[in-house]
């Protein structure tokens, strides 16, 4: 499958990239329906049903900074906790070890098909195509999951994986794979399209040797792991096989069930608008002796893949990101050129602050330039993440790198400069004002005019 992976990332590629879904209408259409029209508002009204979001967003950012900066300790009282439930904990230092790590539990139980709820860390370690590669199918059962791994895509987007394609798209994509359906069934509409997938996954549900699942966080007190979903996917997979693996980076642990409550609050509410999502499940170790159902065995799988060398340092912030998507929703740059331009498996903001220290400067030093600095990102984020300053760190780590070169380094040289030299910068400023408005004006060039004064002449004319 031709998932990028930390070995094969084409973060390079981003202006090609950005070129591709600028030129393809279809995925215009798509993102201006789905962005403003749909996350966008659905935000807003969320948030305007908890009078007190402000007040959690406060005390979620002091549960994730006081969590990271104590993480050995949560870490430490979870794997206990896990252990006291009957489960097995293993400790992944990088993609590798954790894919083997899988893989070895697999084939301990002679595992042939395995089913997988949605989970970013499996993408962003390639677990499927290893999982391939030794003989173990792996069958996403999230329905954007399922749609994207028909067409052998990654995700676009970290909670709507499928979210660049449009249910034409879809249905296209199921008449060529469901081979056994009537051939001229009405595919046209959003139900007629999750009735079908579910017909297709029941008896994969039913039969998988392995069920894998991420964890969207992890309670160090009681050792549980909480997983979200809206299709009830995540319950299947976990509940039904004879074995459930869970696989999480380590900083989604929090001390308490009181501070996954806090968390919970806002991830859905920031993601989709909902109070909740449909599904929240709490899970702990393998089946007891008075459970009803639930797995023989239990494993998670906790990985690190180079976050503890964030700790500590002017990045540390990022782990404290709680995978809602919001800065994701809200970035006029993903609005125009989706989540494959990006290059790998986290896009937008949140993505290009991950993807250079992942995959290193020299891959991806293209995407920290690829945003406006508009704050929207922080803006929005629930736990108040500094991104637009965390571009900034990795725009300067860049630029000691030798990225831009050329023309662009000998420009921004100019431009820095200007900046430490006001009285020529308005000299020079007045002319390229004048310049811009003209070819504001010409078709070939599609850029808005500037408007207005400049901030000097609106300040000299008393406005404030």
């Amino acid at each position: 499958m031709s998932y990028f992976t930390q070995d094969n990332p084409k973060c390079h590629d981003f202006l090609n990239g950005a070129k591709k879904a600028l030129d393809d209408p279809r995925l215009q259409a798509q993102l201006a329906r789905s962005l403003k029209d749909g996350f966008q508002k659905k935000r807003l009204k969320g948030m305007s049903r908890l009078p007190e979001y402000e007040q959690l967003r406060d005390r979620a950012k002091a549960i994730k900074a006081h969590t990271v900066a104590n993480l050995d300790t949560y870490l430490e009282q979870f794997e206990a906790q896990v252990i006291a439930a009957g489960g097995q904990v293993h400790w992944a230092r990088d993609d590798v070890e954790a894919c083997k790590i899988i893989t070895d539990i697999c084939q301990a139980v002679g595992a042939k098909t395995v089913t997988k709820g949605k989970s970013m860390i499996s993408e962003e370690i390639g677990l499927n195509a290893h999982l391939l590669a030794n003989g173990i199918e792996p069958i996403e059962t999230d329905l954007g999951e399922y749609i994207i791994q028909l067409r052998n895509e990654p995700p676009s987007h970290i909670i709507a994986p499928a979210f660049h394609l449009s249910k034409e798209q879809v249905g296209e994509t199921f008449r060529e794979h469901h081979v056994n359906q009537v051939q001229d069934r009405d595919l046209s509409e959003p139900t007629t399209l999750v009735h079908e997938a579910r017909a297709e996954l029941r008896e994969k549900f039913l039969n998988a040797d392995v069920g894998i699942t991420g964890a969207n966080v992890l309670v160090a007190a009681t050792g549980t792991g909480v997983i979200v979903t809206n299709e009830g996917n995540g319950d299947l997979t976990q509940s039904l096989p004879p074995v459930h693996i869970a696989v999480s980076s380590i900083e989604k642990v929090v001390p308490t069930l009181e501070d996954a409550d806090t968390l919970l609050r806002l991830l859905a509410r920031t993601a989709t608008g909902q109070d909740l999502s449909v599904y929240t499940t709490f899970f702990s170790g393998a089946k007891r002796a008075d459970d009803l159902d639930g797995p023989r065995e239990f494993h998670m799988v906790l990985l690190d893949n180079r976050r503890t060398e964030l700790l500590g340092g002017p990045l540390q912030d990022v782990l404290s990101c709680i995978r809602c998507g919001a800065c994701i929703n809200h970035c006029p740059i993903y609005a125009k050129v989706s989540g494959h331009a990006y290059g790998w498996v986290y896009p937008g903001p949140i993505g290009s602050i991950l993807t250079p220290h992942f995959v290193g400067v020299d891959e991806a030093n293209l995407l920290p330039n690829a945003c406006t600095m508009c704050g929207r990102c922080e803006e929005v984020c629930p736990v108040r993440i500094p991104l637009p300053k965390l571009l900034r760190t990795w725009r300067g780590r860049a630029f000691d790198a030798g990225y831009p070169g050329g023309l662009a380094r000998l420009g921004l040289k100019v431009w820095a400069g200007l900046a430490q030299r006001p009285g020529l910068y308005h000299v020079v400023v007045r002319p390229a004002v004048a310049v811009l408005r003209m070819m504001g004006r010409l078709r070939p060039f599609d850029l808005p005019p500037p408007q207005g004064s400049t901030f000097m002449q609106r300040y000299k004319r008393g406005e404030r």
